[in-house]
């Protein structure tokens, strides 16, 4: 009966581990294939539980998750030959699990070692087009996007995305980067003295213009001034004329009237005149003959 009883055990054991043998579950971090004598029978398993022949298929997963390559600067040369240094960080993901496993064995260590090559080809690649100023400012936007291109195009063939690609910082190497820092100082100052002579030319050319509105503003204004006094002398001798012509006495005394007043009794002023002249006519006359 014991013997039974173990034999009976035994088998619903091995019908257990046989289950335990024939299922597997794929997260919702994770990609997964089938494997038969080391080649791949079946992929793209969506999360949940599966099931496989025990002992003859194998599952071999790996994450879908972000990954992140944060590795020691990188030595290029610019389009002038200048030696620098690049500090980047490369996103990746496993996106096809099919290449991903026939190009690197399912191994990630060797998925980052050849993805650090493609990298460092793409970073020498896109500063060995661009000159200095391009590489460090403005053409740094369009720097990272072509190497992102150019890494995740070639990387495509090893079923990984390239997600992300940035480039932390540019330095020179120390025996350039003085004589750099004095060749970008120097066209930063003929740039300066470039800007500064444009200001001055144009700052004359508006001054000479200024100048010559002026110039004919003031002539204008002289020249209506003349005629409006031409026209108001001209007038005043035609009133003068008609007071002449109505009562002559009357004229030459009112004349006379505005002679005094505006000659005599002035202080800080001193007249000397004959007083029989004939300017005093009228003063003369005043003493009681009429």
């Amino acid at each position: 009966m014991s013997g039974s009883r173990f034999s009976t055990l035994l088998v619903i054991a091995l019908v257990i581990l046989a289950i335990g043998m024939s299922v597997f579950t794929v997260g919702e971090r994770e990609l997964a294939i089938k494997l038969q004598v080391g080649k791949v029978v079946s992929a793209n398993y969506e999360p949940g539980l599966h099931f496989k022949w025990p002992i003859v298929e194998t599952v071999s997963k790996f994450p879908s998750q972000i990954l992140k390559i944060d590795d020691a600067p990188q030595r290029v040369f610019t389009l002038e030959r200048t030696a620098m240094t690049v500090d980047y960080f490369v996103k990746w993901r496993i996106v096809d699990e099919v290449p991903f496993y026939t190009s690197t064995g399912g191994s990630q260590d060797v998925a980052m070692d050849r993805l650090r090559e493609i990298v460092k080809n793409s970073i020498v690649t896109e500063f060995g087009k661009r000159t200095i100023q391009e590489a460090i400012s403005v053409e740094r936007v369009e720097l990272m996007r072509d190497m992102l291109a150019n890494a995740d195009e070639t990387a495509k063939g090893l079923g990984i995305e390239v997600v992300d690609f940035r480039v932390k910082q540019v330095e020179f190497i120390a025996d350039v980067r003085n004589s750099v820092y004095n060749q970008m100082r120097e066209e930063r100052a003929l740039v300066a003295a470039e800007t500064r002579a444009e200001g001055r030319e144009a700052a004359e050319l508006i001054k000479s213009t200024a100048d010559k509105d002026r110039t004919i503003l003031l002539a204008n204004a002289y020249r209506d001034g003349q005629i409006i006094r031409g026209a108001g002398d001209a007038r005043a001798a035609e009133i003068y004329a008609q007071a002449y012509t109505q009562d002559a006495e009357f004229y030459s005394f009112y004349r006379s009237i505005g002679a005094y007043r505006k000659s005599v009794g002035i202080p800080g002023d001193l007249l000397v005149l004959d007083p029989d002249n004939e300017f005093f006519r009228y003063l003369n006359q005043s003493s009681g003959e009429r």
